[in-house]
Parts: C-alpha cells; sequence; structure tokens
C-alpha cells in the first residue's frame, strides 16, 4: 500500500482551504459525503501530495464529535489498495479492529473502510481502493 492521503478535520473549510493554497496547494475537487456528514475539499500539492480537508455538516456527525473532543488537525491517513476486502480480511486476521467490516462509499466515489485508531496507535486509519 501507499499512502493516498492525509485527512485533516477543520471547522471552516473555506478558511482552511485559503491556507493550503498560501502553500502552493491547489482544489483538486470538493463535495459532501451525506452518509458521513461532511464536506470534503480534496487538496493537491507537489508530486503525490494530497490533504482531505473534512469540516462537519453538523456537531453530532464524526467529524463533528471528533472536533468536539479533539479540535481541529490531524483526522486520519489514508492508504491506497487495489484489494480492499482482501486487505480488510488479511488485517482483521492480524488483531486489527476494524470499524468497518465492509467497504462503504466515500468521497471521489472511492470505497472506504476505516481500522480503530487503538491499532494505527492513536490515529485513524482509512484504506481507500484506488
Amino acid at each position: 500500500m501507499r499512502l493516498h492521503h492525509v485527512g485533516i478535520a477543520v471547522e471552516d473549510l473555506e478558511e482552511a482551504k485559503a491556507r493550503y493554497l498560501l502553500l502552493g496547494f491547489r482544489v483538486e475537487a470538493e463535495g459532501e459525503v451525506a452518509a458521513q456528514g461532511v464536506r470534503v475539499a480534496m487538496l493537491k500539492g507537489e508530486g503525490e501530495a494530497l490533504l482531505e480537508l473534512l469540516a462537519p455538516l453538523g456537531p453530532e456527525t464524526p467529524v463533528g464529535r471528533f472536533l468536539a473532543k479533539r479540535g481541529p488537525g490531524l483526522h486520519h491517513l489514508a492508504f491506497a489498495t487495489g484489494r480492499i476486502e482482501e486487505d480488510l480480511a488479511r488485517l482483521r486476521g492480524e488483531g486489527a479492529r476494524l470499524m468497518d467490516e465492509v467497504p462503504r462509499p466515500g468521497f471521489g466515489g472511492h470505497r472506504v473502510a476505516f481500522l480503530h485508531p487503538t491499532f494505527g496507535l492513536g490515529v485513524l486509519w482509512e484504506l481507500v481502493e484506488a
């Protein structure tokens, strides 16, 4: 697997985009994942660097609760895979605590699955079928 993107929880999507644009990132895609209660801006930097800015649609969404508990900052690391079901089964067999037993729709039409932060040594991991 390779690093696909870094997810960053933000309170104000427009303000966050403006800050990263100062560093030379550009907006590659924007949208909403209603099922996860989040607005998303995918930013691209030099090379393959991708940042996914996540703003909650409300306080009771997963990202809304994350912000209330931890404040803005690193939300997750996402890893690209071409075999998401196989990788989920393999990681489950290695003792990973899965938040998603089966992949679900994610931003940009990708199928995704999350692993609990206890397995990621305090960091939420996302598998992205790419």
